[in-house]
């Protein structure tokens, strides 16, 4: 009898000693996962969600072309999401927003149909843009189809050169200006092309970031 309990005695202590082992552990490293969490570094978040902060004088952009004909296109300028589906002030043909050149405020934000719609208010829209006005434009499913000669030229003189050559359901996005002297280097184009759409009909999303300089006196 003595032999069994000295047996039990044993266990029992065993069992203690593992169950306190066990709990340690795990308490161990819960702290370690907490503390890990405390002392990380988050990294730094720049306006728009851009890869890197602008310079002094720079306006922050970010922009994204529609995705088929289910996703719209998203124009965001100094943190500021101008045009998304989310905001329900996009559609299709292309998408345009217009920003002050020296404050980076927000002054407009439009869609044209290019698809089912008139071309003739599109360019009436792009022969009252202001000198100093910063153009942001994004396709959505076609914005290619009603575009003519004129409307081609107008969007060339924002400092497009991508614009001729777009074509039926081509993904683009394009910031310029009006009044710029030289061609812009934000613009993203990509051919409607069966052997390499990313969908059915479509090709991948187009994206685009950087630092719009901001209009000097």
């Amino acid at each position: 009898m003595r032999v069994a309990g000295a047996v039990k005695l044993v266990v029992a202590v065993s069992i203690f000693l593992l169950t306190f082992y066990v709990i340690s552990q795990v308490f161990e490293i819960k702290m370690d996962t907490n503390l890990g969490s405390l002392f990380a570094t988050k990294p730094p978040r720049y306006k728009c969600g851009i890869s890197k902060a602008c310079p002094e004088k720079h306006f922050a952009f970010k922009m994204a072309s529609g995705a088929a004909n289910v996703v719209g296109p998203k124009i965001c300028v100094e943190d500021n999401v101008l045009m998304s589906g989310v905001k329900n002030n996009v559609g299709r043909g292309i998408n345009i927003a217009l920003i002050n050149g020296k404050t980076g405020e927000a002054l407009d934000t439009k869609f044209f149909d290019m698809w089912g719609g008139d071309v003739a208010p599109f360019i009436d829209f792009l022969k009252s843009i202001q000198d100093g006005t910063v153009v942001l434009m994004g396709t959505y499913d076609d914005g290619a189809t009603k575009l003519n000669e004129e409307a081609r030229k107008l969007i060339a003189e924002l400092g497009s050169t991508s614009i001729t050559n777009l074509g039926f359901r081509d993904n683009w996005v394009f910031c310029g200006g009006k009044g710029i002297k030289t061609k812009s280097p934000f613009e993203q184009h990509i051919k409607n092309n069966k052997d390499t759409n990313k969908y059915e009909g479509w090709p991948e999303v187009v994206e685009m970031e950087g630092c719009i300089p901001q209009k000097q006196d």
